[in-house]
């Protein structure tokens, strides 16, 4: 794990090793301070020797001039490494999720994402500041404060060996017991996250329906759960600072009261002391130093584990050996495609599936809800793969061919548009980042785009909010329909892409299809008769299979399903009256 997340600090290396080496030289500083104070007092004011206290006196200033240089160096360069190293952890785990399928994406919420992309990564970096910078000095500190405290008065060191044991023991009992916890804690800011994030894409629904205090008392409620169990955590935590001070505490008394003996029988000097409650100091401020660092990394472990969970995903979706980087046309062939969204499912999503559509040719795809249109369409992008058979485009397998070469030949208009914030025209060149501004204005005239953004005061430089907020339904479908046909693809899917606009709009959509791009195959998924009658092959699903396959005049005489959705759309408003 730990291998995993150091690759994230690549170019702040060399900040990493700074660090580390100019806390090493802060800590060889400041053990010598009190060996010269010692020196000072026992030579120099003891005896009354003016140039010596001048001497060791200007020794000591180096010393602390030194060992504060050192520290804003180290401060320095760790602050770069970490800050650096959470910047590459976050590029590294949003990158992968970019290459995830969405059968990975379907593993993790959205909200688990962000949470892991921030809060996560934030302690991450809190824990490698720490260990690059506090985690050096206190060990060096504590067996160099030790090692020269055994060389003032062996015997009165062995004070320090009674803190050990006690301070170690109590830490291991708090990290096993606060580690748990904070794992749970992780996981319900997900849930936290997702609250806010439902509520805040739903706030039209929310508010239509009166559910204010409802939502309200979610977020009581997982509010609630993270209040509880950081409150245990930091109560199992906090019992940290008061061993920590008794163990310093109680060195410190046994120092001073077998000291002030020794001095007294003359088997110590003033200065031994003095240097000795220094460096009593120094070891006990290390353990402290140490018990914070255990802590941190306590709490970081679990976010370091989501982190790699992220990293560790492989996805379901890769590219073949020798993948081909050239489609040849628009043709598809669906030969005894089988597919479900989970491998544990009891029944196929698709289910035995045979049809083939020629190059150009205008195909309508008409089903009921449930009926399994959206995934036989999103087979042939590969945004998912096959369960079973295969799914041809220009008559090589789709999972023969380099992903990003196969979807650049894709156009898909989805079923939930989805509008970036900006402008009409940097959401427009999602399509095609070239594009020049008589190639957008073509692709909005087809789409029926065009009238409405002449009625906006910056026309094609309108700001679109996020989301697309502040158009209406009808409008966003156009715009992305537009942006589909700047990408000039083979083919092209529109799943459910019209229903927000009017018949005669559909019509015309349709029309400069036909007139302006024959050469493309274009698939249709609607719910509506008249979106796909007009088409050269109409094919009706139900149930995740083909029920029939023909023109609008075969299915109206052969198939029962389609000629009853024909009847209800056309004549179900005269037989009611």
């Amino acid at each position: 794990m730990i291998k995993k997340l150091l690759r994230s600090v690549r170019e702040y290396k060399k900040d990493s090793i700074l660090a580390p080496v100019f806390v090493s030289m802060e800590v060889i500083m400041e053990v010598i301070i009190p060996l010269l104070m010692a020196k000072l007092i026992d030579n120099g004011i003891n005896k009354g020797d003016m140039g010596y206290v001048t001497k060791i006196g200007l020794l000591l200033l180096g010393c602390c001039v030194f060992s504060l240089a050192f520290g804003v160096l180290s401060g320095k360069h760790a602050a770069y490494a970490s800050t650096g190293f959470a910047k590459n952890l976050r590029k590294d785990m949003y990158y992968r999720v970019q290459d995830y399928g969405f059968s990975n994406i379907d593993k993790f919420s959205t909200a688990s994402i962000i949470t892991r992309l921030t809060t996560d990564v934030t302690n991450v970096q809190n824990a490698y500041q720490m260990c690059i910078r506090i985690a050096v000095r206190s060990p060096m500190m504590l067996i160099s404060s030790l090692f020269m405290a055994i060389s003032v008065n062996p015997k009165l060191s062995l004070v320090f060996l009674c803190a050990v044991p006690i301070l170690g023991g109590g830490l291991y009992i708090i990290m096993t017991h606060a580690h748990p916890i904070f794992e749970r804690v992780f996981k319900t800011y997900d849930k936290l996250n997702n609250v806010v994030q439902e509520n805040l894409h739903g706030m039209r629904v929310v508010k239509s329906f009166v559910r204010e205090d409802h939502e309200i008392n979610k977020f009581k409620t997982v509010s609630g759960d993270i209040y509880n169990d950081f409150s245990k955590a930091e109560k199992i935590i906090a019992f940290n600072s008061p061993l920590m001070q008794f163990c310093m505490y109680g060195c410190m008394l046994l120092l001073s009261w077998i000291g002030a003996n020794l001095i007294v029988s003359k088997s110590m000097t003033t200065g031994e002391l003095m240097s000795l409650i220094s460096y009593a100091t120094q070891i006990l401020m290390s353990l402290m130093m140490l018990s914070m660092i255990l802590v941190m990394i306590t709490i970081s472990r679990a976010s370091c584990e989501r982190i790699v969970e992220v990293l560790d995903e492989k996805s379901d979706l890769t590219n073949c050996e020798n993948p081909v980087y050239e489609v040849k046309d628009g043709s598809i062939s669906f030969k005894n495609v089988c597919f479900d969204y989970s491998r544990k499912a009891d029944r196929h999503c698709l289910n035995n599936v045979n049809v083939t559509i020629p190059s150009g040719a205008t195909v309508g795809i008409i089903g009921g809800t449930g009926s399994s249109k959206t995934s036989l369409v999103q087979l042939i992008p590969r945004l998912y793969d096959v369960t079973e058979g295969s799914v041809e485009v220009g008559g090589l397998d789709v999972r023969e061919y380099d992903i990003e070469s196969l979807r650049n030949e894709v156009a898909m208009v989805l079923q939930k548009n989805v509008l970036f914030s900006g402008t009409i025209k940097d959401n427009l060149r999602w399509g095609n980042e070239n594009a020049t501004d008589e190639d957008m204005i073509r692709a909005c005239k087809l789409a029926q785009a065009d009238p409405f953004i002449q009625t906006f005061p910056d026309k094609y430089d309108t700001y679109i909010e996020q989301g697309g907020a502040n158009v209406s339904g009808g409008q966003k479908q156009r715009l992305c329909i537009a942006r589909a046909l700047l990408k000039k693809p083979k083919i092209l899917i529109l799943d459910d892409s019209t229903s927000a606009v009017d018949t005669a709009t559909d019509a015309m959509i349709r029309r400069a299809f036909r007139e302006e791009i024959p050469d493309t195959t274009k698939l249709i998924v609607a719910q509506r008769i008249s979106s796909v009658q007009d088409a050269d092959m109409i094919i009706v699903l139900d149930d995740g299979e083909i029920n029939g396959v023909g023109t609008h005049d075969e299915l109206i005489k052969s198939n029962d399903i389609y000629r009853e959705v024909y009847e209800s759309q056309t004549k179900g408003g005269a037989d009611d009256e």
